[in-house]
């Protein structure tokens, strides 16, 4: 495909911000996969959020052929995906202050589980506030966000503070802010997003690792498989049992 057409930039675009995640974030992804690991090892459940576009990227490592079984959604009504009419609602949710600490009062996490917390911007009250009250509940958090937001954009948060600010591991996705790759002189406006593209590869890198530290220790990474091949509902009838205290999109 030529790089003069829109589609070959694009890909080459995407392409181009891999390698550097690749390049310039393998330490922080090996972290975000020990943390992980280091949870499951200990007897601790996994879960994942996102807001708006961010939720998709969550929602690839839940309950997925080759995923580690335990990752949960931890999931917001009204801002996972585009599910809620109007889908501006969504957006204007991630911005109400106190909806973070009310949703994780009603949800299982615990002291001892881990949270990814996924989030472009990382500048709305709902990701910063999902950090803040998961580490006040003595939960590991990691955060997924382009670091590039924090110094070109204010935070909405009212302590000033970004999603990068609370999380014991950051992983940067390297997306420039405006999420948007092209621009051409005969459009107005720069298009074509990357950001599910490379969030959802760095989520999948370390769910990689997280499974290879836990084979490196001895210990059988609880993985699906998928049920499109024989025998993967058994296998993963198996796996939902013998960790059915930590899996909770079953229930």
């Amino acid at each position: 495909m030529s790089d003069r057409t829109p589609a070959g930039q694009f890909l080459d675009a995407a392409i181009g911000l891999l390698q550097r995640v690749h390049d310039e974030e393998a330490e922080t992804i090996a972290a975000a996969g020990t943390l992980l690991a280091d949870t499951v090892a200990a007897g601790g459940r996994l879960f994942a959020f996102g807001a708006g576009h961010s939720s998709l990227a969550a929602q690839d490592v839940v309950y997925r052929a080759g995923g580690l079984a335990l990752m949960n959604l931890l999931a917001v009504p009204g801002t996972v995906g585009v599910d809620v009419v109007p889908a501006t609602l969504g957006s204007a949710l991630e911005r109400v202050d106190g909806l973070a600490g009310t949703v994780l009062g009603c949800s299982p996490l615990r002291a001892g589980d881990a949270l990814v917390i996924v989030s472009l911007s990382g500048r709305n009250p709902l990701p910063v506030e999902m950090a803040q009250s998961a580490r006040a509940l003595g939960v590991k958090v990691i955060g997924v966000t382009s670091v590039a937001y924090t110094r070109e954009t204010a935070s909405r948060h009212s302590s000033g503070t970004y999603l990068k600010d609370h999380c014991d591991v950051v992983v940067d996705s390297k997306i420039a802010p405006g999420d948007a790759e092209l621009t051409l002189d005969a459009v107005p406006a720069p298009f074509a997003p990357a950001s599910t593209v490379v969030t959802t590869a760095l989520l999948q890198a370390v769910m990689a690792t997280t499974a290879g530290v836990l084979a490196d220790r001895g210990i059988e990474p609880p993985l699906l498989r998928s049920g499109n091949i024989d025998g993967g509902h058994e296998w993963n009838s198996r796996v939902f049992e013998q960790y059915a205290d930590r899996i909770f999109y079953r229930r």
